[in-house]
């Protein structure tokens, strides 16, 4: 019993090993196929990927031989198919090394372009049979007509009749060659409208087979093919058999193209197919145009719920719109990626650097220095490369990535634009839509982006040349989109200029609020916080001789003349337009209307002060006028003022300037329209305001002749200014700016043809400030004068020369008061020490 128990205790253990061996040697071989069928599946989509695009080639080119190969179609869709689900089967498969169960996971490329090729090349293939399925059923039809009589004649040759079939047998073959022969004949009409049921036919030819291969049939397959391949023609077996899968092309071809090209499957792996995507669709040998196969897929997602299932409808349709989402955002994505890289200092940027003519000949200058053998420096200017160095052969990549870029925008481009909506569910999906929505999103995030640099804001021609550039990328695209990118581009910069209801546009009467683009407001307020107010204290100086604004020290990240010169500002107008100048005229009004109410306020709190300093100038009473000079509050404060509303004015008129010639430029018809009528407007007191209108709009555009009177005199319009009597006073109290200490720091430079403090800014405000309020004054008299007579005038002279002669005198009145005493004040103080 022992003997038995050890012996049997041996042949266990015996066994056990060699089941460990034998698991052993099957986890051996399973290990070495999963890493060995990676590499036999990846040749075998670098196969299927090269021959589908030949075949979508050979058919696009030779469309009537795609339904005689319409077969091999099938095939192709069935492999391609097979491929691309084993790949997203495994990817991120690991399997375990016995005891130690280590994971070696599947070497499987989430960077391989091969699916993009496949599902594309599945895509085209199946466009192809939609395309020419009438001609495909029209082709099918036509075989088996033909194909009846070979096999009535093979049933008749004597191998067949010897055979001596039973009479099941004979009944079947006869019925095959009835249904043959029953098929429609094809005689011009229209194929779509032929119905064909072949299915019985189908059923019987199986029924054929079904007894051929039976065990129990005296006759077998291969009975017959012998009996009937001796005619040296197709035997019975491969006419059937071939008649068999024709006839699927007529009634079921439908049934086959979903069969063998949907991928609904891949519903299961769509996160996968996500990730997949995103590596592959922008990388170095992906394709971006295959995008609309990765898309198309999820049009057939649905078909994997089970309609009796409501929750499960529902969640497969959910998923397939979100992942059809998130590709459409991965592709705008890309689209603005391609962009980007052509506008971008690498890309277009890297050919603007052309060589001005002045650089020219500087680089030539230095080269013919350089070849001087007495020369110290071998080397070009610091920065500068010699010419030539655009050939050198390092400099090819990055060409070669242009004409990549250009090539994949344009492609990407023509298929989102060619691509047929996306239904899934009762959801639609069009890409030229949102192909349009990312070109314009990004333009205005670039246009935002870029209006500052690292160290302040942009020069406006760097600006517009900017625009210029990826307005240029846009037309590229254009060219290849059934739809007008310009118009959204201009669409765009409108609402960064002006963000109204453009119904408001059309009002005359100034809305409650005002509304302004982003982008304006930000260049806006960076010229009046800057160069108006000056509130970083840079020295801001204007200079009449250069017409534009200097600084002592940058201004951010350039000097002042940089930004305010009548080029940059006329860029600037180009770029904004007519509602950026008008916005930036409404801050410099809204800020030079605070500094009028500042003088208002100073006149005001002064006016017994100035009415006794008045009277001691008329009466000559020097010590006196002295006297109440002292006693006129922040004289200094109001000097600053008045200065810093000589530079708004200043910079109003450049604005101006700047917005006529850009305006005789793009509309010299308007331009010369608007100069013809203003030299005939009535020089009338009051205007009406149509007249008024046309006044402000010439002023805007620098035609009226005396710029900055008109200016302050719409300003104190608006504000309601000078509608007091304090408002007489005013030359006596610019007059008394003579007494401030300002004047001990002032000198004259003949570089700039200003003084060093900008008081030559002081000068333009008193002139335009006496002479607007006085037009304001005088017109407010006259209107009053009209509401006390009823209209009924009783002066000798035309009301209207009357007015224009009095306010003419008025203003030389007053002028001639200020020269007079601030001429007096500055004799009387005349000495060596102060000069």
């Amino acid at each position: 019993m022992a003997k038995s128990g050890r012996t049997k205790q041996k042949e266990a253990d015996l066994e056990y090993s060699v089941a460990k061996q034998v698991e052993k040697m099957i986890s051996e071989v399973h290990e070495q196929a999963l890493l060995s069928c990676d590499v036999i599946h990846h040749e075998r989509r670098i196969l299927l990927k090269q021959e589908i695009s030949r075949m979508v080639l050979f058919f696009t080119d030779q469309p009537s031989l795609l339904a005689p190969n319409i077969q091999m179609v099938f095939s192709a869709l069935a492999l391609a198919q097979s491929e691309v689900i084993w790949y997203f089967q495994h990817v991120g498969i690991a399997s375990s090394k016995s005891k130690a169960a280590r994971a070696v996971p599947v070497d499987i490329d989430p960077n391989d372009p091969t699916i993009g090729f496949l599902l594309d090349g599945m895509d085209h293939l199946c466009c192809l049979v939609r395309k020419y399925i009438a001609a495909i059923r029209g082709y099918a039809l036509s075989y088996l007509s033909s194909c009846a009589g070979r096999i009535r004649f093979l049933l008749g040759t004597p191998g067949m009749v010897a055979l001596d079939l039973d009479a099941s047998l004979k009944g079947l073959f006869q019925q095959i060659v009835q249904h043959l022969e029953n098929i429609p004949k094809l005689q011009g009409e229209n194929i779509s409208v032929i119905t064909c049921d072949l299915s019985e036919f189908r059923k019987d030819w199986l029924s054929i087979l079904m007894i051929a291969t039976s065990a129990r049939s005296s006759i077998n397959i291969r009975h017959l093919e012998k009996a009937t391949v001796s005619t040296g023609k197709e035997g019975l077996l491969s006419e059937g058999n071939a008649a068999y899968n024709w006839s699927r092309c007529v009634d079921e071809l439908e049934s086959q193209l979903s069969k063998h090209g949907s991928l609904k499957k891949l519903y299961f792996y769509h996160q996968h197919l996500t990730a997949v995507f995103r590596n592959t669709m922008f990388g170095p040998e992906g394709r971006p145009q295959h995008c609309c196969a990765w898309l198309g897929v999820a049009s057939s997602f649905p078909e994997c719920a089970s309609p009796i299932v409501p929750e499960e409808v529902t969640k497969i349709g959910r998923d397939a719109v979100l992942y059809v989402e998130s590709l459409i955002e991965s592709i705008m994505g890309g689209l603005e990626g391609l962009i980007n890289i052509l506008d971008s200092e690498g890309g277009f940027g890297a050919l603007e650097t052309q060589l001005l003519p002045e650089q020219a000949a500087f680089y030539l200058n230095n080269t013919s220095r350089v070849l001087i053998p007495t020369s110290k420096s071998p080397k070009g200017a610091a920065g500068f490369p010699l010419p030539g160095h655009e050939s050198f052969p390092e400099n090819n990549s990055a060409i070669k990535m242009l004409e990549a870029a250009m090539q994949r925008l344009t492609n990407l481009c023509s298929v989102l634009n060619d691509m047929e909506p996306i239904c899934v569910l009762n959801h639609v999906f069009v890409l030229r839509e949102y192909m349009r929505e990312g070109i314009l999103g990004n333009f205005r995030r670039r246009l935002l982006a870029v209006l500052k640099t690292d160290n302040d804001l942009q020069r406006p021609s760097v600006l517009e040349s900017l625009i210029r550039r990826h307005m240029s990328i846009v037309h590229l695209a254009e060219q290849h989109i059934s739809m007008d990118l310009t118009h959204g581009i201009r669409e765009v910069l409108l609402t960064e200029a002006f963000s109204g209801p453009v119904s408001s546009l059309h009002l005359f009467e100034k809305p409650a609020e005002q509304f302004t683009g982003s982008a304006t407001e930000v260049v806006c307020n960076w010229y009046i916080e800057n160069i108006v107010k000056d509130v970083s204290g840079a020295g801001i100086l204007f200079t009449p001789i250069h017409k534009c604004f200097k600084s002592t020290r940058p201004v951010g990240g350039y000097f002042a003349e940089s930004v305010t010169g009548l080029t940059e500002l006329q860029a600037f107008v180009r770029v904004f337009g007519g509602y950026g100048v008008d916005r930036l005229d409404r801050m410099m009004k809204e800020h030079t209307a605070a500094l009028l109410n500042c003088i208002d306020t100073s006149l005001r709190s002064n006016r017994e002060v100035l009415e006794a300093v008045a009277g001691s100038m008329h009466s000559g009473d020097r010590i006196e006028r002295e006297a109440c000079s002292r006693q006129i509050v922040d004289l200094d404060t109001v000097i600053g003022f008045c200065i810093e509303g000589g530079q708004a004015l200043a910079f109003d008129q450049l604005l101006a300037e700047a917005a006529g010639v850009v305006l005789d430029e793009g509309a010299p018809l308007i331009y010369s329209l608007i100069s013809g009528v203003v030299k005939h407007i009535p020089e009338e007191i009051p205007e009406k305001k149509e007249i008024r209108r046309i006044r402000g709009v010439a002023n805007n555009v620098n035609i009226v002749g005396d710029h900055d009177s008109e200016w302050i005199r719409s300003i104190l319009e608006d504000v309601g200014g000078a509608n007091d009597g304090s408002w007489t006073l005013l030359p006596y109290l610019f007059a008394t700016f003579m007494t401030s200490n300002i004047w001990h720091t002032t000198g004259f430079n003949v570089d700039t043809g200003g003084f060093n403090n900008n008081i030559h800014c002081l000068a333009r405000c008193m002139s335009a400030v006496i002479t607007g309020s006085e037009l304001v004054r005088l017109e407010r008299e006259h209107q009053q004068r009209q509401s006390l007579s009823n209209g009924h005038l009783g002066e000798a002279l035309d009301p209207e020369i009357h007015s224009r002669l009095s306010a003419e005198a008025s203003i030389k009145s007053s002028m001639q008061l200020f020269v007079k005493f601030a001429t007096g004040i500055v004799l009387d103080s005349w000495s060596e020490a102060n000069r």
